[in-house]
């Protein structure tokens, strides 16, 4: 048949799923479409039926059909705006080839959702810089949480990074402006949580939930600065265990025990930042990448009598 291509898979696309290489050859493909390529065997990989979930393998022989019109993108996908490029490269706080890490702000999502239009996902072109692939979710930190949030620049560090975060292979540091003071300057608080409704709640028969914590500074009982690293990845974890001991974190609208208390002299936003992360195992040392607090944070705690002195 006219147009049909054979392509040799290389060592760049070892390993990748069939519909993802798809997706980025072929953006103008859609989903039904390839389903239907594939069941009719108008695709194969070494003459044989190939499926979506198919790994490709160095030297492996893909057959294409005709989809010249498919290299294209649909119509209606829009350009990144320019403003929506500079925006996302002035949030870069560390790059190499393997990885990009941006100091993420409070209110912007990770993905999109309802009513969710703007995203980092959906902004991830911006950050290709030279490559000719955007880079990767790895991990994501929730919308009103700010800090250090890991991006993949190919996909051998998108698997290693992936099997990290599940693995909790990699350490995390929080940063956290509570209501009240932990009883003891620092300790670990294990309390098993489970979801009810769109909140977490610690629960005998929830899943096993640890975190560490570390008091930084405190005024009395009323406001502290807490460093917290979770050991396990549940679900709002820092935020449900903080809640827990007795200290929610400002402006908190879901882990306060009773009606969210507001300040006068701090922003009713979540004060809850991912200052820190430690990645073993990918370069002959630890890589440690920091995210400086936001000046709103960094007000509210000149406001509140607190202090966080960052160290290099």
């Amino acid at each position: 048949m006219s147009g049909v291509q054979l392509i040799k898979i290389t060592e760049k696309d070892d390993g990748m799923r069939l519909n993802r290489w798809f997706i980025r050859e072929y953006p103008g493909l859609s989903l039904g479409r390839l389903q239907k390529l594939l069941r009719t065997k108008q695709i194969k990989l070494d003459g044989k039926k190939a499926e979506a979930s198919s790994k490709l393998s160095v030297g492996q022989e893909l057959r294409i059909p005709p989809l010249d019109n498919e290299k294209r993108a649909p119509a209606d996908k829009k350009q990144m705006r320019p403003a929506d490029v500079e925006f996302m490269r002035s949030l870069v706080i560390y790059k190499d080839d393997n990885l990009i890490a941006i100091n993420k702000p409070s209110g912007l999502a990770v993905q999109g959702g309802t009513n969710t239009l703007r995203h980092v996902d959906g902004m991830l072109e911006a950050l290709a810089f030279d490559k000719e692939e955007k880079p990767r979710l790895v991990h994501r930190i929730d919308k009103d949480t700010s800090g250090v949030l890991v991006l993949a620049r190919n996909r051998k560090t998108a698997d290693f990074l992936t099997k990290a975060f599940r693995m909790h292979n990699l350490s995390k540091t929080y940063l956290a402006l509570v209501v009240g003071c932990p009883k003891k300057e620092s300790g670990e608080i294990k309390a098993p949580l489970e979801k009810l409704g769109e909140k977490m709640v610690v629960s005998e028969s929830g899943k096993p939930a640890v975190t560490q914590y570390q008091v930084l500074d405190s005024l009395s009982d009323k406001f502290a600065l807490v460093a917290a690293s979770p050991l396990t990845g549940r679900t709002h974890q820092i935020r449900a265990h903080l809640a827990h001991i007795g200290c929610p974190i400002a402006g908190d609208n879901k882990y306060f025990s009773g009606q969210r208390q507001k300040f006068a002299n701090i922003k009713d936003i979540l004060h809850l930042h991912a200052y820190k992360i430690e990645i073993p195992g990918l370069y002959n040392k630890a890589l440690i990448i920091k995210a400086g607090l936001p000046e709103t944070f960094r007000q509210d705690l000149e406001n509140t009598g607190l202090s966080f002195k960052e160290r290099n």
